[in-house]
């Protein structure tokens, strides 16, 4: 019989029993619980509302609960509706009485609100720490190839050269800003429920204070209807998860493109591409395909999340039940997806000739030809129709830039002389890019040591966090 079962005649139906249980789900927040009610019940003994002797049986018994859950010797009941009845069901049976006195001035209500914000701090942790470590390969793999020049691309047209360092950071910055949105997301879970009861609070003498220092939580929630019925924290971590996804996706993307044939500027690792059944040529990019394809399901995660909390009144509804299942998801999701990333980039070869190659088609030293014209009095825009005629006439003569010879340049303008030659070269080209976030060797320089400046800040900052004791992992 449920434990709430006092004002009842009759049980729910199987269906519905099935059709309202949410326990294949909460057995991922076991130890969230247990260690909320280990709390609870030591807050409940400190303040005199139960025994001493109880809360001992109480944390023995608990304690024993969860050791048998970790060792996968804990028998479910299917009948249970949760994880919490499930827990609290055994310890009853258990230790007796005393287990019927956990419940004291607690409803199921702030028991969830509690498990859940702790495990969404344990999520939020493991994400930035992963975070941190794919944003360590992205910087080594940039410093491994420093000096590589790549076509940058608008429109996916050649545009201008870029150091591939400078290509790949920018990845490392939106990543940085992942890092943050995630903490920030952390920040927000970072909030104790416990004590609020039902919706109302509790006529018992309850320290919410105490609960929130023995769990590591940063404050107690103000308001006990909005602690109950809060699940902003969630929307937070989807939005993180999903920005993130996206970021890896966008990458995914261009390691899909580098690894064609047409392109070649990647070879990825035999660990991290799959064959065919037919072809036996054939090295795909699986995985990076795959990752971008996870995107549509932790984008649903974030949308279903903020459909189901748009219509829900004050305080506690049984729509929030469907919470919890969207952002374990995402967070699966993503996690395996940046580790996916790290050893993808980790153990790619990277085809410095081809690059650089390819750097030098497709006219990308245009701007740099039409700033040459602009340094020697030809107004930009006058310098700009100047070039972009000289395109279109190797585009009929089936040359590049580079092809032209001295004479051809100065049919075109009086301005052009023989240095000229010197602004063809896509290294020089990218050297020449010094202004500050800029792609020129001395500013990737000044941006690796700025990149690692703040990849130090956030392991501080995790490790911060698992020094203080915020997260029950």
């Amino acid at each position: 019989m449920a434990l709430w079962s006092g004002r009842f005649e009759q049980s729910v139906s199987e269906f519905t029993q099935r059709f309202g249980a949410s326990l294949e789900v909460d057995k991922k927040m076991a130890r969230q619980d247990i260690q909320g009610s280990i709390a609870h019940a030591r807050m409940l003994a400190e303040q005199g509302v139960i025994t001493w002797t109880d809360f001992e049986h109480i944390e023995v018994g608990l304690l024993e609960i969860e050791n048998q859950i970790r060792q996968g010797r804990f028998k479910y009941d299917i009948n249970d509706e949760d994880i919490h009845m499930s827990v609290e069901g055994e310890l009853i049976e258990d230790i007796g009485a005393a287990g019927q006195r956990l419940h004291t001035g607690r409803s199921r209500n702030d028991q969830v609100a509690t498990d859940i914000r702790l495990l969404a701090k344990s999520m939020l942790l493991t994400l930035m720490a992963e975070n941190y470590s794919l944003r360590k390969v992205i910087i080594r793999s940039a410093r491994k190839n420093f000096g590589t020049v790549m076509p940058g691309y608008t429109h996916m047209q050649h545009a201008q050269p870029v150091l591939f360092s400078h290509h790949l950071l920018a990845y490392f910055w939106m990543f940085t800003r992942d890092f943050k949105r995630l903490n920030d997301a952390y920040q927000a879970a970072d909030a104790n429920p416990l004590g609020s009861a039902a919706l109302a609070g509790t006529t018992y003498p309850l320290d919410r204070f105490r609960t929130t220092e023995l769990l590591g939580f940063d404050h107690p929630i103000p308001n006990s209807m909005d602690a109950v019925s809060d699940r902003d924290y969630l929307l937070d971590l989807l939005y993180a998860c999903s920005v993130s996804m996206m970021h890896l996706s966008r990458l995914c993307e261009e390691i899909i493109t580098w690894s064609t044939t047409e392109f070649g500027f990647i070879t990825l690792s035999d660990e991290y591409s799959t064959g065919s059944s037919i072809m036996p040529q054939k090295k795909n990019p699986d995985f990076a395909e795959l990752t971008r394809g996870k995107v549509g399901r932790v984008y649903g995660s974030l949308m279903g999340l903020l459909t189901t909390m748009k219509g829900i009144p004050l305080a506690y509804n049984k729509d929030l039940q469907e919470c919890k299942e969207g952002a374990i998801d995402a967070f699966d999701t993503l996690r395996d997806a940046m580790i996916c990333m790290e050893g993808m980039i980790d153990t790619w070869t990277v085809h410095e000739d081809v690059m650089h190659e390819e750097a030098s088609m497709g006219f990308t030293a245009a701007t740099d030809v039409a700033d040459y014209l602009a340094k020697r009095g030809v107004p930009f825009r006058k310098a700009h129709e100047i070039v972009g005629e000289l395109v279109l006439y190797c585009e009929k003569k089936h040359k590049g830039l580079e092809d032209l010879t001295l004479k051809e340049f100065r049919k075109a303008s009086p301005y052009f002389s023989e240095d000229i030659v010197g602004e063809l070269d896509p290294e020089a080209i990218a050297r020449a890019r010094t202004t500050y976030g800029g792609t020129g060797h001395d500013a990737v320089r000044v941006q690796l040591k700025e990149a690692n400046t703040q990849l130090r800040r956030d392991r501080n900052r995790v490790k911060a966090i698992r020094e203080r004791g915020g997260v029950i992992e």
